[in-house]
């Protein structure tokens, strides 16, 4: 019997010390540091997430406007390897844009993302924001959390957990130790996105695996109130799972200025393929 019958291919990656290498009219290569958790051969969400909002900031960009919310649907599996991101304005106008991006691979749409793009003006006059403020990165320690979780993303993030941390609820700062694009620059508010989804594995409210749960996002939200800055994402992170097989993942999100928006991610629970 063949053995390998059944098995997926391992795709060709880059070899870039970054997450993607750019190949050209919209054409990128991920690299092992983009490996998904779910599956070595497919993409982690969150760098995937990170690339596609590289190529919504360079499209038909304005001075006067800045990307406010962000709906990612993920559409199946994320191939690693080559890939192809198509950017276009859905809805053009003086103060409020609506522009897509769709991630695809082998003929298929594996990600399509929205963006809200508002126009920008001054209200530092009555600026205010309900939300908590994080735990300083001084005041939290070292977190080995995510050494449950496989992949070569995983292993690209660090990782510092505040005290009180618990399944379901927790409260941590990460940051990514590569670049986004192999010699490209992105901006502060990119490379942060390019982390956010990783926030469904900070509290989890069971150990993920083949003898436990599955718990994969079907979607990722975003929406900032205020563009962040820096190398780290402060996380307020709680997670809900519901008697019929659907949970969601909260966070709100901070720089080291303070809270700037939040993110939700809707949940399918499904039983590992292993538990008895």
């Amino acid at each position: 019997m063949d053995k390998s019958a059944g098995r997926t291919e391992l795709p060709e990656l880059a070899t870039a010390e970054a997450y993607y290498e750019d190949r050209g009219d919209g054409n990128f290569r991920s690299s092992i540091h983009a490996q998904g958790a779910w599956n070595e051969h497919e993409q982690h969400m969150a760098p995937a997430s990170g690339i596609i909002a590289h190529c919504l900031a360079r499209h038909e960009p304005r001075e006067d406007m800045r990307i406010a919310r962000i709906s990612f649907e993920i559409l199946g599996l994320i191939p690693g390897g080559d890939f192809e991101i198509v950017t276009s304005t859905v809805r053009p106008g003086k103060t409020i844009e609506l522009v897509q991006a769709e991630l695809a691979a082998g003929g298929r749409v594996a990600i399509r993302a929205t963006a809200w793009r508002l126009t920008t003006s001054d209200t530092s006059a009555i600026a205010a924001t309900e939300d908590p403020s994080l735990p300083l990165r001084a005041e939290c320690a070292r977190w080995n959390g995510y050494e449950e979780w496989p992949g070569g993303f995983i292993r690209s993030i660090e990782a510092v957990q505040a005290p009180g941390h618990r399944p379901g609820r927790g409260k941590a700062w990460i940051r990514p130790t590569v670049p986004l694009v192999d010699g490209v620059d992105s901006p502060d508010w990119v490379r942060l996105l390019g982390v956010v989804d990783a926030t469904n594995g900070i509290a989890t409210r069971v150990p993920a695996g083949a003898s436990s749960w599955l718990f994969p996002n079907v979607d990722l939200q975003i929406h900032m109130y205020r563009e962040p800055r820096g190398e780290w994402l402060g996380i307020d992170n709680s997670v809900t799972f519901g008697a019929d097989g659907i949970g969601l993942t909260s966070s709100i999100l901070h720089d080291e200025q303070g809270p700037f928006g939040r993110s939700e991610q809707i949940l399918t629970l499904r039983k590992g393929p292993n538990q008895s």
